[in-house]
């Protein structure tokens, strides 16, 4: 049973950990903390070795890291420096291993941590050959990218038609502004205002998966759903109604 749970805010983001704790308190038994950047806090000489470790250098090959000397300096500037980090896709259960071996406290599974992160992490998929990015990896720590949330699901077919008809047209990828602009607002981009609200079922499936041995949930309008397009997390994390029956029975 989860007693605690601990969220890590990720201040370079615009998912706010306050007021997920918040929604967090009003939905399980547990004590809901809030902690300042996880990454930020470690001081520890061999992560940002383990980090150049865990980067995915081709997404259609199982092996990574580069732990040249200018990336593993790359890394220790970004654990300092969040702002500075970016373009860089992790091994996800590589960085969940990292993280458990350095976390605070206890580590045992009635104290959960979910550290809300700036960077985007992806699992490899032995179905298709290749690493696919993820909002969240559950686990010990339950590893949720804020990143993650606007590049991991698919964006409408309209999004990639208006993307490659700009190019045909004017050889340049089109700014976002202009995408957005075109496309109908069924999905998320950076910094999005809606992120805060996207990610509370996110959060709320790590706690869950503890609790019930469960990953997430089948029903395309709960929130414990695990959606792979961004028009199907817009409606699971967005739109009423906020949980399945079994769900809402248990969180609602």
């Amino acid at each position: 049973m989860v007693e605690t749970v601990t969220l890590y805010r990720a201040p370079t983001t615009a998912a706010d950990a306050d007021a997920l704790a918040a929604w967090l308190r009003d939905r399980i038994d547990a004590e809901v903390r809030v902690r300042d950047r996880l990454l930020g806090g470690l001081d520890d000489d061999g992560l940002a070795e383990e980090l150049a470790a865990a980067r995915v250098t081709d997404p259609y090959e199982r092996e990574t890291g580069n732990t040249m000397l200018g990336i593993v300096r790359y890394e220790e500037r970004a654990l300092s420096e969040p702002e500075r980090a970016g373009g860089v896709v992790y091994d996800g259960r590589a960085v969940q291993r990292a993280l458990n071996a350095r976390l605070p406290d206890d580590q045992g599974l009635d104290h959960l941590h979910v550290p809300l992160l700036d960077r985007v992490v992806g699992t490899w998929g032995d179905h298709d050959g290749r690493w696919h990015k993820r909002v969240a990896v559950l686990g010990q720590p339950a590893l949720v990218s804020v990143p993650g949330l606007y590049e991991a699901p698919a964006k409408p077919e309209a999004y990639y038609e208006a993307k490659s008809k700009h190019a045909m047209l004017t050889g340049d990828a089109p700014p976002r502004e202009v995408l957005e602009s075109e496309i109908d607002g069924e999905f998320l981009v950076a910094d999005d205002p809606r992120t805060t609200d996207a990610l509370k079922g996110y959060v709320l499936a790590a706690a869950d998966l503890l609790e019930t041995g469960a990953a997430f949930c089948d029903d395309e309008r709960c929130r414990l759903y695990d959606a792979h397009r961004q028009p199907g997390v817009v409606r699971a994390q967005l739109r009423e109604p906020p949980f399945c029956e079994a769900h809402a029975e248990r969180y609602g």
